[in-house]
């Protein structure tokens, strides 16, 4: 069946070549755009989703850090067992920025607070290094946009 009006319709095979009338079914070509080619649409999500699982891990590491170093600032008991569990679970991603900076320690009443600089430090080098991933990922797949 075929409209009058083929100004805003074009005909194309399965493949996506233009065909004659008789022989092709019309599509509004307001339906075409986009990437036909199904391994390059692939590929694509692909890298979009492990763009997405850099920066999810990222995310989860950064919390990680960032309730050590709040706690580690209020002066949270060791002994506790999440306070301890997120202690031992973040000393190994704070290992290779250790001996930067001192830690800067004031006593208080009942606590001692703590501010450690390696902690800091460790969640800006980290945020990068995940940023410079990401980009690599968008310059191997040749995207042009910064959708991952």
């Amino acid at each position: 069946m075929m409209n009058n009006n083929n100004e805003d319709k074009i005909i194309m095979d399965s493949e996506g070549n233009i065909l004659n009338t008789s022989e092709a079914t019309v599509v509004n070509s307001s339906e075409t755009t986009g990437s036909r080619d199904p391994v390059k649409t692939k590929e694509k999500d692909k890298n979009f989703n492990s763009g997405r699982i850099v920066y999810y891990i990222l995310g989860l590491l950064e919390v990680l850090l960032g309730f050590r170093l709040v706690f580690k600032l209020l002066g949270a008991n060791p002994g506790s067992g999440f306070v301890s569990f997120i202690y031992s679970m973040s000393e190994i991603f704070l290992v290779p920025f250790n001996a930067i900076f001192r830690s800067a320690s004031t006593q208080g009443i009942e606590t001692e607070s703590l501010l450690e600089p390696s902690t800091i430090i460790a969640m800006v080098v980290y945020a990068l290094a995940a940023w410079g991933i990401v980009k690599l990922l968008t310059i191997m797949t040749g995207r042009s946009d910064s959708r991952i």
